[in-house]
């Protein structure tokens, strides 16, 4: 009897295990797209419209090699609005009672599978370098769950970067040489882009249509959406941009929003890049004496190490992870991060370049949006939410960790060992943004202190006895011992009448 085979909107790999532990004689491939999963979260049009694409073209790319295929476009008749009604109707269809699935990368898709009245063999996702298995193992018994350690057990086991047993150049980790501020002139016009062929303009038309109110901008769309332009987009990071990516991977600027980034995460996590692959892409550009060491490691431990490490944590830590809340912070989002419409320019910056792009680079993400969420208290929930939704490269078992613990430290502290806190001063050394906001980074309090000025202190004098017997913050808590006491008092009243205000004027 034939089989159903399940292939999700990130699963595009020709290595999936679901596809190489079915029968390409007998078994049927399910693919769909379908409602719940446009609307779980209301995501950017630019993500649902690469996905779309990317998944027609697997689909016909799986039907030349001779698999049957059935195909659900969201508006043919029938389709029954959900991942497990969609293998309901075609189980009916031919009579099939079991289903192979690759394990998917949300608990929430999980427990809708295995709530099927169907036979379910759920196979392990073998496209990361790491099993859960082994993540596990590495993490059971320690006090704390630091990636640095666990990314060396990576190039380890990978031998990526190695001489021997030891990291190639002597150390294992390169990133204080990567965190130069932006120079004048960015020698890189970006990462590739293509022309949407008939395909994606097929789906831009359906996604303009049905998700037109959404956040974000759908056109211009220049992603490649086949394995075949996703390598190109590699291979043109790799050529024209790795080579100064790590002196520059942490640097903002108003008039350039990729730098030297790849962007080839919305590759990665759909399936159309293997992490090896690119890891070794990069390495190779290393050996050629293409690329200094400090950019190649820093890029390779974005992938070998962070990508690997928050997947581990997020199925580790079980289907409550995304909704903790360690601090207690209640304030809702405010509405800003949905229209970008601030006089904190940072923000303005990246939050228009989130609804245009549907990107953001990690620096943006963790010490602009994330860092001002954190200070003004709020809500992780609502934060998590928007970034699920805001990206293109958002899905819950990467975004989670990197939200909820990264970010907004609501795991107390499971992945970060400090909250990632700062005040204007990291971001006016790390960008040109100060020098465009109505708001001046140099004044510490009054009508035109920079906020984030402001909010540092409240944040660390609210969270004072969690936080006072860290180590790496003892010292910032004995500066503010220092202080006079009426230059604290006011430090507090004026950040907590801006925090007043915000939901209600424009700040």
């Amino acid at each position: 009897m034939s089989r159903l085979v399940l292939v999700l909107g990130d699963q595009l790999s020709d290595t999936l295990s679901a596809l190489r532990e079915a029968e390409k004689a007998s078994d049927v491939i399910v693919m769909a797209e379908v409602s719940d999963e446009t609307t779980y979260v209301q995501h950017h049009p630019k993500k649902i419209a690469f996905i779309f694409a990317a998944m027609r073209k697997f689909a016909a790319r799986l039907r030349g090699d001779g698999w049957d295929v059935r195909y659900t476009r969201l508006d043919d008749e029938g389709n029954a609005g959900s991942i497990p009604g969609e293998l309901l109707r075609r189980a009916e269809e031919i009579g099939a009672t079991e289903v192979i699935a690759t394990q998917p990368g949300e608990w929430r898709l999980i427990a809708a599978l295995e709530d099927m009245p169907l036979r379910l063999a759920m196979k392990p996702d073998t496209r990361f370098i790491s099993t859960q298995a082994e993540f596990d193992r590495w993490a059971e018994g320690r006090k704390a769950l630091r990636m640095e350690y666990f990314y060396r057990e990576m190039r380890r086991k990978t031998g990526i970067l190695m001489d021997g047993d030891e990291p190639e150049g002597g150390k294992w980790n390169y990133d204080a040489e990567n965190r130069k501020p932006a120079p004048k002139d960015i020698a890189f016009s970006g990462p590739m882009q293509f022309t949407p062929d008939d395909t994606v303009e097929d789906v831009l038309n359906l996604v303009e249509a049905r998700f037109g109110n959404s956040f974000g901008a759908l056109r211009p769309f220049s992603f490649g959406t086949d394995q075949g332009q996703a390598r190109r987009a590699l291979s043109h990071f790799i050529i024209y941009a790795l080579p100064r990516f790590g002196d520059y991977q942490d640097a903002m600027l108003n008039d350039n929003r990729f730098l030297y980034h790849a962007l080839v995460s919305p590759y990665l996590n759909v399936g159309l890049l293997d992490p090896l692959e690119v890891c070794r892409a990069a390495e190779d550009a290393y050996y050629d004496g293409h690329a200094p060491l400090n950019a190649v490691e820093g890029f390779i431990r974005q992938i070998l190490g962070w990508r690997e490490y928050v997947r581990g944590i997020y199925f580790r830590e079980g289907p409550d992870y995304p909704r903790r809340n360690a601090l207690n912070h209640q304030r809702a989002l405010p509405d800003f991060y949905w229209t970008g419409e601030t006089e904190m320019n940072c923000l303005s910056k990246a939050i228009t370049q989130t609804a245009e792009e549907a990107y953001a680079h990690h620096i943006q993400r963790l010490m602009v949006t994330g860092n001002f969420a954190l200070l003004a208290g709020v809500n992780p929930a609502e934060v998590h939410d928007w970034y699920l939704r805001v990206y293109i490269d958002a899905y819950e078992w990467v975004e989670a960790p990197n939200t909820i613990g990264m970010s907004q430290f609501a795991d107390g502290g499971i992945i970060a060992s400090k909250p990632y806190v700062s005040s204007g001063a990291y971001i006016n050394r790390m960008s040109d943004y100060c020098k465009s906001c109505r708001y001046r980074v140099q004044d510490k309090t009054g009508p035109d202190a920079c906020p984030f000025n402001l909010l540092y202190w409240h944040f660390l004098d609210r969270h004072r006895q969690r936080f006072e017997g860290n180590n790496r913050m003892s010292r910032i808590y004995a500066n503010w011992d220092r202080m006079d006491a009426d230059r604290k008092e006011t430090v507090l009243t004026e950040a907590q009448a801006f925090l007043e205000k915000l939901g209600r004027e424009k700040v």
